[in-house]
Formats: C-alpha cells, sequence, structure tokens
C-alpha cells in the first residue's frame, strides 16, 4: 500500500518505521529539514520537505497514486487541510487525521467531518483514547496495560512480576497444569528492557513484564494467579487538568460514578474553567509537587494517583512523591520513550504513553478485510492482531498443532460464539471464530503474507 505520512514528530516517525518494516511504500512529509533529514538517515521511507497541507508539497510525496495519507502534524488544522486536499484534489481513498482539539469534537458539531464537509475517514483524538486506556487500567489495580478484544470476550493484560510472584521459575508450557481451568496465554516477556516473545519451555522470573491473553471472566482470578489480590480504585487523584485530564475525569464521571476523583491543577484560570465542566469532581489549584496540596488531597487516602501533565518530569516527580507520602498507585504519563525504560525501576506501578497508544489507533486502519482490531503492545514488543476466519480460510478445519506459524507468532485465543476456547493443540479452527494472534515486530510481514488469501486481509 502507497501511504503518505504528514508529521515527522514521534507519532509520525513511530507510524512510518512500523509501516516501513512491513514493507508498505512510504513517504513523511514535513516542513522541518532536520525532522526530514533524520527519517532519511534512519528509515526505509521516502521524505519530503514542505508544508503538509499544500496540494504541491503533497504531489511531490506522490499523493496522485496514494492509497492512505495519515495527518499527525501538531497543528489540527494542517491536518484536517491536508485531508481535504486529498480528497477534493486527488480522490485519496483513506484519510485519517489526529485531531487534538476537543471543541471540534463535541457531538454538536459531527456533521463537520461528514463527506460534503471535512471528508476525514477516522478521527484519532489522543486525549480520549488516553483518558479510556488509563479507565481500564483503573480497573484491574496491579496491571500495567490492559486491551479488551472480541467485544470483551478476550483482555490482553499485562502485569510486573515481583519476587513473591507464585508463577515465577515455571516452564509456561506447566501453566495448563497448574490452572487446567484457566485459559491463559502468556504471549510476551519483557526482560531488563528487551521484548520477547516466549516458547513454551521459557519461564517468567522476578522483575519481568508478563503480557498474557486471558478469558476477561477469568481476569481476577489470573490477577490472584500473579499474586495481586487488590480491589478496584474508588478514590482518585488526577494531576494536570488539562485536555487528558479532563476527559478522564469526564470519563471517570460517565462511568464510575463510584469513584471519588480529585483534579490538581497548577494554572489557577484553568482550574476554574475545569471545575465549571464537572459535576462530582474536586478541583484544587496548586503545585502537586508540593507536600501542602497533597495533603489537602488526602494523599495518604488515594488509591491511585494518575499524572497527565504536558511535561513528562513533572509527572515522574509527582507520581515519586505521591508515593512517598502514602499513594498505593501510580499511573503516570510519559512521552519521551527513554524514560518509559526507567519507570519499574523507579518505583511507578504504570507508564501510559500518548505516542503508543496513537500509533496503535492508526494501525488499526491501515489493516484490511476481516480485521476486526490491531493493538501495538509497546513499541519493540509486537501486535496483537483479531481476525475473523472466513469459510474459504486454509485454517478452517485444521487443528491449532497443525498451523505452520512464522516464529514469533502465537496462537492468544480463538472465540467463538462470544466464548473463548483456550488454544490447545487439538483445538480445531472452524469458519467465524474470531482469531487472536500476537506477532513479533520482525514477524508482522510473514503473517499478513500468511493470512493475505485465508482471511482475505487484503
Amino acid at each position: 500500500m502507497k501511504i503518505i505520512v504528514c508529521g515527522a514528530g514521534q507519532v509520525g516517525l513511530n507510524i512510518g518505521r512500523q509501516l516501513s518494516l512491513e514493507n508498505h511504500d512510504v513517504t513523511i512529509v514535513d516542513q522541518a529539514p532536520d525532522l526530514v533529514r533524520r527519517v532519511s538517515d534512519t528509515l526505509d521511507a521516502q521524505a519530503v520537505v514542505g508544508h503538509a497541507s499544500e496540494p504541491d508539497t503533497l504531489e511531490k510525496a506522490g499523493i496522485a497514486d496514494c492509497d492512505m495519507i495519515i495527518a499527525v502534524t501538531l497543528t489540527d488544522e494542517i491536518n484536517m487541510i491536508a485531508c481535504q486536499v486529498a480528497h477534493s484534489l486527488f480522490d485519496v481513498p483513506m484519510k485519517i487525521a489526529r485531531i487534538r482539539r476537543q471543541s471540534y469534537l463535541e457531538p454538536v458539531w459531527s456533521n463537520l467531518f461528514s463527506r460534503d464537509n471535512l471528508p476525514i475517514d477516522v478521527i484519532i483524538s489522543p486525549e480520549r483514547e488516553v483518558a479510556k486506556a488509563v479507565a481500564r487500567r483503573l480497573q484491574i489495580p496491579g496491571a500495567i496495560d490492559m486491551i479488551t478484544l472480541a467485544d470483551g470476550a478476550v483482555s490482553l493484560l499485562a502485569v510486573r512480576c515481583s519476587e513473591d510472584c507464585p508463577l515465577l521459575n515455571t516452564p509456561l508450557r506447566q501453566l495448563t497444569q497448574l490452572f487446567p481451568d484457566l485459559n491463559i496465554v502468556i504471549v510476551g516477556l519483557v526482560r531488563d528492557g528487551a521484548a520477547m516473545v516466549p516458547t513454551a519451555d521459557d519461564q517468567m522470573l522476578a522483575g519481568d513484564e508478563a503480557y498474557f491473553v486471558v478469558d476477561s471472566r477469568q481476569i481476577p482470578r489470573a490477577m490472584n494467579a500473579f499474586g495481586y489480590e487488590e480491589g478496584e480504585a474508588r478514590r482518585l487523584l488526577i494531576i494536570g487538568g488539562g485536555n487528558i485530564g479532563l476527559v478522564l475525569a469526564q470519563e471517570i464521571e460517565q462511568e464510575y460514578p463510584w469513584v471519588k476523583a480529585k483534579i490538581i491543577e497548577h494554572n489557577k484560570t484553568r482550574a476554574e474553567e475545569i471545575s465549571g465542566q464537572l459535576d462530582n469532581t474536586v478541583v484544587l489549584n496548586g503545585d502537586a509537587r508540593d507536600l501542602e496540596i497533597l495533603e489537602e488531597a488526602n494523599i495518604q487516602g488515594t488509591d491511585t494517583v494518575v499524572a497527565v501533565t504536558n511535561d513528562d518530569e513533572s509527572n515522574i516527580l509527582a507520581s515519586l512523591l505521591a508515593k512517598k507520602f502514602g499513594c498505593q498507585r501510580t499511573v503516570t504519563l510519559v512521552n519521551t520513550s527513554i524514560y518509559e525504560q526507567l519507570i519499574g525501576s523507579l518505583g511507578i506501578d504504570v507508564v501510559v504513553s500518548p505516542r503508543n497508544i496513537t500509533v496503535s489507533s492508526v494501525l488499526q486502519h491501515v489493516r484490511r478485510g476481516r480485521i476486526h482490531s490491531v493493538h501495538a503492545v509497546r513499541e519493540d514488543l509486537g501486535e496483537l492482531i483479531e481476525a475473523e476466519a472466513l469459510d474459504t480460510s486454509e485454517l478452517v478445519g485444521k487443528a491449532v498443532k497443525d498451523v505452520n506459524l512464522p516464529g514469533g507468532v502465537v496462537f492468544g485465543a480463538i472465540v467463538r460464539d462470544g466464548e473463548m476456547q483456550y488454544p490447545r493443540g487439538g483445538t480445531v479452527v472452524e469458519a467465524g471464530d474470531r482469531i487472536i494472534l500476537f506477532s513479533s515486530p520482525e514477524a508482522i510481514q510473514k503473517v499478513e503474507n500468511m493470512f493475505a488469501v485465508q482471511l482475505e486481509y487484503f
């Protein structure tokens, strides 16, 4: 597929890297020569210097025969105009835009992005995606990541293995013997910052981050197996009243009314503004790095602190202070990838990366055919792919043990009639099954090639 990515920032660069690794024909456009030079030096992709919304720049990038444009510059209006130009002048079939300003996304203006007005096929709102991701993590204390699949029947969870985790030093193949009624598949491990897709003979060690697919109804039992028995968070403190903090508070009020939430916002005018947009959330004006404001927010009695300011260092420091003064759990927003590797050693429980979440949202719409969802799991671990097996698929009628998957690919689950089926060797794939696969970055292209016909990816 020929794809133009507008914007060579962290999000655009990561999208371009992922798509070029999968052998798509990628061109990245940015007005900053140094960013374009970085693309040329690090990616197998074309790079063009220019304004992404200008027709001559897009024409130079090859938009005349382009299949998709992904506009993720720092400016909403440029992203919108780029999609409009792509539609009106070049008839590009698929147009994706990142839009951060929430006023554009209000339901009352929903007709704005129709085909007759601003013809954008997919809108990605990082603030809303991050807020939803944080809210999901709040449901399962102890989980450092959570993704739901197959209409909620299956979930991907990630946990950090502590020294007293009951499953340490046990070959993964023995998990089914230890827990015969627990539908769980370990699909990825992160050890000392290095990601790996484990084999049946691998073992989990203290300090590992374990990613596993589980029947959603068995999540509490699975967390207990890893040694986590915490209850759902009920007292929440949000640090930062920007777009993400506000959207998260609104999500909590609408979906989790039993949670008592507070926000600390440094800017007095912004604090007053968001206070008027919230019904049950207490808004405090002050610096979350100040002990007095933390005490006023009752940090000792808080279950979870979520630090979502625009500054990584402030988020990390506020989270460390919260832990020091009695908070049980911290969720920290980090934009800089190098900081993600430090989080575990600092004692912070969960890191949330807007970049990774945005990239995952975009990739979900790059795939075609019978794919229901695609989720990027960390930057270097791989992708979780949910696809439907059709009557014409060569998988139908085959046992899992007879399916020749490439190295680095794991069967996560088979969902049939809304029920998760543990993918044992003798499990036979049937037409209409939802198949959950996990693939390392190196094997993604092989997976797409393998399932191009069988699952009608293209």
